[in-house]
């Protein structure tokens, strides 16, 4: 017990010798619910941070609308989950070196391996890793054989009365 009674006098002596920072009530008490800014409002107005750019969604195009390639191999892939079917689609090497995978578009296709074709950017939705589709009606991939109407998207042209 006195042990314990002189350990307590030690501990108090201690505590005032020693230099103990106690916060004031300003320095802890915040009112605003908002982390306070570390600009002024017309700094902010000033020097506004830059834009982060969205990365490009058919980046091996090096930003031109369409490129043109040469097919290397047409197969055959099977979509995502809820969907089934058979979606064509080319192996393209276009002409900066790139290889991509490219969507072919509508019913029948005349391509097959070196035929040459133009690709533009649009990725496929069901399909993972094709984010690009060749054109119809451009250099050897020929139009939909047969289509009457949205003929401008499968490279048709307008049939004589």
């Amino acid at each position: 017990m006195s042990f314990i009674r002189g350990f307590s006098q030690i501990h108090k002596t201690w505590l005032l010798v020693s230099p103990v920072f106690v916060p004031s009530l300003a320095q802890t008490r915040l009112f605003s619910t908002s982390p306070s800014l570390s600009v002024t409002l017309n700094q902010a107005m000033r020097r506004k941070k830059p834009q982060k750019l969205n990365p490009a969604k058919s980046p091996l195009l090096n930003v031109c609308p369409q490129k043109k390639g040469v097919c290397s191999q047409i197969f055959i892939m099977k979509p995502k989950k809820p969907n089934s079917a058979k979606r064509k689609v080319a192996r393209v090497k276009l002409t900066n070196g790139n290889s991509i995978m490219a969507y072919i578009q509508g019913e029948g296709h005349n391509l097959q391996e070196h035929s040459v074709v133009l690709v533009r950017g649009g990725r496929t939705q069901d399909l993972p890793g094709v984010r690009y589709k060749v054109v119809r009606g451009a250099i050897d991939f020929g139009g939909v054989v047969g289509r009457m109407q949205t003929r401008s998207k499968y490279g048709v042209k307008r049939s004589k009365k």
